[in-house]
Order: C-alpha cells, then structure tokens, then sequence
C-alpha cells in the first residue's frame, strides 16, 4: 500500500510538471511566423538597395518588372548597335558617279569666260570644281580680288575667308597666262575647296607650288575686264 501511494506520488508530480512545461514553453507557430517575419524583412531591406525598374508597354498596358543589371545591359546593347549603323554608313559612303567633262564656261554679266580643265593632272580638283557648278555652288558668288596678274573669285563669304579645304594636287604642268588654279593658304598640302583664280599676266612663279587645274581658251578678254564685286551668274560645263 505504502509502495502504491509513493508510485502514485511520483506520476502526479510528473504529469504537473510537464503540464507547466508545455504551458510556458515556445509555442511551434509562434516560432514559425518569427521566421518567416524575418525572412520578409530580409527580402524588403533588397528591395529597397535593389530597386527594380519598370518598363511600360504601351500597346497593351502591362507593366514588367526589369532588373537594374537587365536596363544596364539593354542600354549598352542599343548604343553599340547604333554605333555599329554609324560606322557602317562612314565605311559606306554614297558616292555620285563623277562628271565627264573637259570643258566649263564661267558665265558673267561682261561675257563668258571657257576654261579647258585638266582632269589627268588634277582629277579631284576637276571633280570638285564641276560638282559645285553642277549644285549651282557659283551662282551670284562675286570676283572679290582683281590685281594686274590675277582674278580670284568662288568665295560663299565674297571677302577671301569662305570655303572649305581639300588637298592640294601638285603637278608640273606650268602656270601661264590664262591658267586656272585654286587659292590656298600657308599649309602648301591643303587648298581652298571654292575659291579658284585666272592668271591675267605672267605667273610662271606658282608653278608646283597651286593647283593648276585648266587654262582659258576663249573669253580672256572678258576676264581682263573682271572688277572687284562682278558677280559669277553660273558656271556650266561640256
């Protein structure tokens, strides 16, 4: 009896204290939701160093979520081909075919000036010369220097500063009465791309030192009557 009472004593202390334990213990789900609180926590706090950025379309008004390292990407995508288009029209470029003539006729209102033009000796000149005659480039520009030995006309600016440059083409062929040339500055490589001049007297010294791209055939007398600010009317070619 005495052993029964003492077997009897010990489980219902037992079944009390684990009573109290299982009352003052972590609950399970309270457990659960902490870790989970966290781990929302986690993913916002990257939200916010992280930023995603949006992208609208805008047939059909969805909104899709990009990454920062997606935009950044894009973008160098798009600049490289647009860079890559560039380049290929640089490497392309569109080329008329070039004007067959041996002949321009340099129209004023004192008479025609005919010049033969030297396409062997100097091609890109020649090219050049007929390209602008061909845009009507020359119409109305003025001779704006007249001297004892030259008239010099061609200029957008009409003051001898306009005009763009190209390379200056050297030859032997020698400057003469009557020889066509381009004006340049110091640099004796680079020539004016407008500006061009008629020797009316001697002007043997420019020889390998101007372009020298024709010669008068017919109108000299007209170009010895040319007085600052005479106007070019137009420049036509055969």
């Amino acid at each position: 009896m005495k052993y029964a009472k003492a077997i009897l004593l010990i489980l219902t202390v037992s079944l009390i204290g684990l009573t109290l334990s299982s009352c003052v213990g972590p609950d399970s789900r309270d457990t659960k939701l902490s870790v989970e609180k966290k781990k929302d926590e986690s993913i916002i706090q990257k939200a916010h160093e992280q930023p995603p950025e949006k992208d609208l379309n805008l047939e059909t008004g969805e909104t899709q979520k990009k990454s920062n390292q997606d935009v950044t990407l894009e973008g160098k995508i798009s600049m490289t081909d647009a860079q890559k288009s560039e380049l290929s029209q640089q490497a392309v470029p569109t080329q008329s075919a070039p004007i067959t003539a041996t002949q321009a006729t340099i129209q004023t209102a004192k008479g025609n000036i005919t010049v033969k033009l030297y396409a062997d000796s100097a091609p890109n000149t020649v090219q050049n010369f007929l390209t602008k005659a061909k845009s009507g480039y020359y119409e109305n520009l003025t001779f704006h220097r007249v001297e004892s030995w030259v008239i010099q006309g061609g200029d957008p600016q009409g003051n001898g500063t306009g005009g763009g440059s190209m390379p200056t083409e050297l030859s032997q062929v020698p400057f003469k009465i009557g020889s066509l040339g381009v004006a340049r500055g110091g640099n004796i490589q680079i020539s004016n791309d407008s500006q061009f001049f008629i020797c009316t007297d001697d002007c043997s010294w420019l020889t390998g030192q101007y372009t020298n791209f024709g010669e008068v055939i017919e109108g000299f007398e007209v170009a010895k009557q040319i007085a600052i600010g005479d106007k070019i009317l137009k420049i036509s070619y055969q």
